[in-house]
């Protein structure tokens, strides 16, 4: 049985530093994208940003419901769906979660939430509390989740990340149980995976996992001329491929160093004309090809070297 902590992620959590991130220590993270059909977090960005930079290397998304009938469930699970991929570009066979807490949320109504995500291509989660447990048929819910979380607090104390099984929630088909909302004393919610599905469901949407080309088969004969080694690429979390290059960039202008390659990403620093940067790959997206740059105490910045459309660079390059 595997059992590994994870994090979930809200606007609640966007004060949380990389350092904070790297004290946690944890692998995994799910990030709330969207509340009823009114509500998109506005920290998305940020806190996928921050959290990779911190060790976190896969992710999943959750949805607060609000609904209580079949209508509006229908509602809510497109306003999920459009705004997973607008805001974030959350790729098919990801972990998309509802999360229901509220009472008078009908079993129906779950049933046809999860099955919109379902239908859209990706892995289904289902949220809910131990007092809620009750009011759903989780018989019926079963064939339409990937992953059945529960929640249940043995204590109010801040939580270490070895939680006491004396007071495991019991139920059925639990995958996860989030056992405290004060992991470490840092105000986050902490979770363990109780199955071997619950650790790997996260890992079904390989466009948040690094992955490297396979190298090239060896000739039975020298060759004359050999293909040179291809560079290392991978696809982030947020969907955009990179590329292994290692070189430096010096500035003709300011230019903000972000802690993530959007335009919307907090602003870490901002650098002078003549600032020599240090990069170890690069990423053509968004209409702009950014350049990481890789920090001595761990992680990464992010700054734009070159306009992708009009190829004009705002500094040189060796």
């Amino acid at each position: 049985m595997a059992r590994e902590i994870f994090i979930d992620l809200s606007s609640f959590q966007k004060d949380l530093t990389v350092d904070d991130y790297k004290k946690l220590g944890v692998k995994k993270a799910i990030v709330k994208i969207s509340e009823s059909t009114n509500y998109v977090n506005p920290y998305i960005h940020d806190l996928v940003d921050k959290a990779a930079a911190g060790g976190v290397n896969a992710f999943a998304f959750y949805h607060f419901g609000r609904f209580t009938n079949d209508s509006q469930a229908v509602n809510e699970a497109k306003y999920f769906i459009d705004n997973s991929k607008a805001k974030i570009n959350v790729k098919p066979k990801t972990l998309m979660i509802l999360d229901a807490e509220i009472s008078g949320m009908p079993t129906s109504s779950v049933i046809v939430f999860l099955k919109a995500l379902r239908d859209a291509g990706f892995k289904t989660g289902f949220y809910t509390g131990k007092n809620l447990l009750t009011s759903f048929d989780l018989e019926a819910i079963k064939p339409y989740m990937d992953f059945f979380w529960l929640a249940s607090y043995p204590t109010v104390a801040p939580a270490d990340k070895d939680p006491d099984f004396n007071y495991f929630p019991s139920a059925k088909y639990v995958d996860a149980w989030q056992y405290t909302d004060n992991l470490l004393g840092m105000k986050v919610d902490g979770s363990i995976t109780v199955t071997d599905n619950g650790k790997d469901v996260f890992n079904a949407n390989n466009s948040s996992q690094s992955s490297e080309n396979k190298p090239l088969a060896q000739p039975s004969k020298p060759a004359t001329n050999p293909t040179p080694a291809q560079p290392k690429t991978w696809v982030d979390a947020q969907g955009d491929k990179w590329v292994e290059e290692h070189g430096t960039f010096i500035s003709n202008t300011y230019i903000n160093l972000r802690w993530g390659a959007k335009t919307i990403s907090s602003v870490a620093t901002t650098i002078g004309p003549g600032t020599e940067i240090k990069y170890d790959a690069y990423s053509n997206h968004d209409g702009y090809v950014w350049l990481r740059q890789p920090r001595s105490g761990g992680g990464y910045l992010y700054l734009v070297g070159r306009n992708a459309y009009t190829n004009e660079p705002w500094g040189t390059f060796k």
